[in-house]
């Protein structure tokens, strides 16, 4: 079974930090695409998902303006996981964050999806 799991959500102040977690199951991180995504209920709709941060096979790394400079993108080969490590947490941060892997691109990341697997989600809410 190939599959994806986040874990590390939780509640924080403004201003504060948590790492993100989404630990692969069934195939190797160092061979797909893993992207974290957001998604906040309430937002018009095709407007719910935002993606936030992607790596690649090869450890190539994009931010949206919204992670750049507060989130960090990382790999931990050894346990097949990678991380979402958010910084400067703010409360328009609120959202179920998830994680999803692309295992049918050879670790490339574009915009088209090949072989996806989501998370179901984790919850992370930031108090003003």
């Amino acid at each position: 079974v190939v599959q994806v799991a986040e874990s590390g959500g939780g509640v924080v102040q403004e201003g504060g930090s948590l790492k993100l977690s989404c630990s692969a199951v069934g195939f190797s991180i160092d061979t797909a695409c893993v992207k974290w995504f957001r998604r906040t209920p309430g937002k018009a709709p095709g407007n719910e998902y935002e993606l936030l941060s992607s790596v690649t096979s090869d450890g190539n790394t994009y931010y949206s303006d919204s992670a750049s400079g507060r989130f960090i993108i990382s790999k931990d080969s050894a346990k097949n996981t990678v991380h979402l490590q958010m910084n400067s947490l703010k409360p328009e941060d609120t959202a179920v964050y998830q994680c999803a892997a692309d295992t049918g691109t050879k670790g490339a990341c574009g915009w088209d999806w090949v072989d996806p697997h989501w998370g179901r989600g984790t919850q992370v809410t930031v108090s003003a």
